[in-house]
């Protein structure tokens, strides 16, 4: 009797054509179970890596101390701090020594600060770890694709320090997972955690709530990295739609977590009271203190919940009003390239290189050692091409198109700006105009009126610009049935062309 799968089979010599590559579906599960493949290898690494020590470290199992590394820093990073390198070093030290307890302690603490910064990744310049995979397009061309992670990173402190703080697939190494949605994991670890409690299986109990905990740390994680893009830049992340609703949606989780880790704490003490194994009432009590830690992680972040609207209006105000940089930028179009272009090379390359000469900084010249000194001067000269070498095909990813107007809805808001050859007209009336075109329409007029308020004459002035748009507010009031605030007088104010060209020739 055949096997269903032998059906399938068609000779090579038969076969019809090259057989067409997998849906996305199944593309996309491949490349995630590649790039879970990834995160794992640093820790391998790790073991086969270890042999380029001077001494004898074949008896240490480098990938155990990273693991448990991870672990450490995991558990002792706060939301606004991290874990402090030297603790985390020393916390190593038994799990190290209780490999090889005869060995000294001096050999302990090395290995264990090898492991450490080895998942820092020290020696590279970005600290990261870089992967390669493949995976198949619509067209069912094969491409080839860099995966960009880190597992344990280098914060910055207050008064100076530097803490440690674990990614997310550092975590996800700890898990079993990869891009695992951190709620639906979440709820999922709870459920799990409460089935096994129930059924007194405390050993299996006790890893689940430590993966509950893991994903409590990566949720605050996501929180916390939101709040310093923030801090940094508030126009970098969505506060209109993306971070309100992960803000909601966080604290009806976390709710939901509290009364459901209290009832799973009341089973836990139930079961650790009336256990008469002492290991059962070991296991009990040490998940009395997980699920007491996950209750006071969840607390803490429904806290930085609470305090997530508050930073952003703060932030807002405090970016928005502040003082303008003391000196100018560069304008190299307009006060370089503009001016240059119309004047012959060899006027033009006396500007570029003075520029140049200045605007590259300093070089740092290679630390001189005999052996590259010798090499350098016994190398053979390499023949150049004429052109210079071959400049490799970048790897480009197309960017969707998430712009909320189109190329039309643009035009038409371009038309009922132009104003050039008309007067002045309010906003109120372009905005009753523009709403007969297109519903969508008013908010692009509306948005690049506000912009026009305070134009950049300077700058357009240098660009060679020929005509600006601007916007003054006399004091009306705006009455429109969307919008509030000022009704705006908007026009076009022509600069002048002569004066310009005089400047450009002035400047060359």
């Amino acid at each position: 009797m055949t096997s269903p799968a032998s059906t399938d089979f068609v000779p090579p010599q038969f076969s019809a054509g090259p057989r067409p590559a997998q849906g996305p579906a199944a593309d996309e599960g491949l490349a995630r179970r590649l790039r879970a493949l990834a995160c794992t290898a640093p820790l391998h690494d790790l073991d086969v890596r270890k042999a380029n020590l001077a001494g004898e470290y074949s008896v240490y199992s480098m990938a155990e101390v990273a693991l448990a590394a991870i672990d450490l820093v995991t558990l002792t990073m706060d939301f606004d701090t991290g874990a402090d390198h030297d603790q985390i070093v020393a916390r190593l030290m038994p799990r190290v020594a209780a490999q090889t307890s005869h060995r000294p302690a001096a050999e302990h603490e090395r290995v264990a600060r090898w492991v450490l910064e080895n998942l820092i990744n020290v020696g590279s310049v970005d600290r990261g770890f870089r992967a390669v995979y493949g995976t198949f397009g619509p067209d069912g061309v094969y491409t080839r694709r860099d995966y960009d992670f880190k597992l344990i990173e280098e914060v910055p402190g207050y008064g100076g320090a530097v803490y440690l703080r674990t990614t997310d697939e550092a975590v996800n190494v700890l898990v079993g997972a990869l891009d695992t949605d951190v709620t639906s994991a979440q709820i999922a670890a709870e459920v799990k955690l409460e089935v096994l409690i129930s059924r007194g299986r405390l050993a299996d109990a006790q890893l689940a709530a430590e993966q509950a905990r893991y994903r409590t740390v990566q949720y605050a994680e996501t929180l916390r990295r939101t709040l310093e893009a923030t801090r940094r830049n508030v126009r970098a992340v969505d506060w209109l739609e993306t971070v309100p609703d992960m803000i909601a949606e966080a604290l009806d989780h976390v709710a939901d977590r509290y009364r459901h880790e209290n009832a799973i704490l009341m089973n836990i003490r139930k079961a650790r009271d009336e256990a008469t194994d002492p290991e059962h009432k070991r296991r009990a009590a040490e998940l009395v203190d997980i699920v007491k830690d996950c209750i006071r992680r969840h607390t803490q972040l429904q806290s930085r919940l609470l305090e997530a609207g508050p930073l952003f209006r703060a932030e807002q105000d405090r970016q928005a009003f502040a003082p303008p940089a003391a000196r100018a930028g560069l304008d190299l179009y307009g006060q370089l390239l503009a001016p240059l272009l119309p004047l012959p090379v060899e006027q033009a390359t006396r500007v570029t290189e003075a520029y140049f000469a200045r605007g590259a900084g300093l070089r740092t010249p290679a630390s001189v050692r005999l052996g590259d000194l010798v090499d350098l001067l016994l190398t053979p000269p390499v023949e150049r091409e004429h052109l210079g070498a071959e400049m490799p095909e970048p790897d480009l990813i197309a960017t969707p198109d998430d712009s909320r107007f189109s190329e039309e809805q643009l035009a038409g808001a371009m038309e009922l700006l132009d104003l050039e050859h008309d007067a002045p007209r309010r906003l109120s009336g372009l905005l009753a105009e523009a709403r007969k075109r297109d519903p969508e329409l008013p908010y692009l007029v509306a948005l690049l009126a506000v912009h026009a308020a305070s134009p950049p004459v300077g700058t357009a002035y240098r660009q060679g610009e020929q005509r600006l748009l601007f916007a003054v507010d006399d004091g009306t009031e705006l009455d429109d049935p969307e919008f509030g605030g000022a009704d705006l007088i908007v026009g076009t104010a022509l600069l002048d062309a002569a004066g310009m060209a005089a400047d450009r020739k002035d400047s060359a």
